[in-house]
């Protein structure tokens, strides 16, 4: 099976986004969250990931900024009402984190982290920090950018881990550095 976007990951990341599948806008573009309804780009200039807006079809610029992406289900493309239990691979998806072994792992919606859990819609799951990790990797759920999802839209949660994520980029001060040296 071909994917429908390729990953965009790497080694050294510190977050990656992950999502249900490719809309069929972005198959069609061949970029992630190429739909214009969705505000995926927009929040991530607005909330201080990107140092301006991206274009869809720059997505493998996120890597300069230690940022990857993903889906959950990368063989087919559609809205989740589309998409059913075998399209995901939540197995993949584990192998995957646990190779590149980034910081965080975002899940930009809650249909996605269901979706890799392998849990049922009415699973209850809140926005933000999980309990779980996958090796070493902290998972944080985000509300959909999707325009079909707008009912549901809060930017605090993508601002919190816009924050948290600015924190891991910070270079180490002198001050820092002399510290740790002193640790080891």
């Amino acid at each position: 099976m071909t994917d429908v976007l390729p990953d965009v990951l790497d080694f050294g990341l510190a977050l990656v986004f992950c999502g249900t599948a490719a809309s069929t806008i972005s198959a069609r573009y061949e970029a992630y969250y190429a739909n214009p309804g969705n505000r995926f780009w927009r929040t991530l200039c607005q909330a201080g990931f990107t140092p301006r807006l991206y274009e869809p079809w720059e997505f493998y610029k996120l890597l300069d900024l230690r940022i990857g992406l993903t889906d959950v289900a990368k063989g087919k493309a559609g809205s989740d009402a589309d998409l059913k239990r075998s399209d995901f691979d939540p197995g993949a998806l584990n192998a995957k984190i646990l190779r590149v072994k980034p910081q965080i792992l975002a899940f930009t919606s809650k249909a996605a982290w269901r979706a890799w859990k392998g849990v049922p819609s009415k699973q209850a799951v809140s926005w933000g920090w999980q309990e779980e990790i996958l090796g070493a990797t902290r998972i944080y759920v985000l509300p959909s950018s999707s325009g079909a999802a707008r009912r549901y839209w809060d930017t605090a949660p993508w601002l919190e881990l816009a924050e948290d994520y600015r924190s891991r980029m910070r270079p180490l001060g002198g001050g820092e550095k002399i510290r740790r040296a002193h640790r080891k």
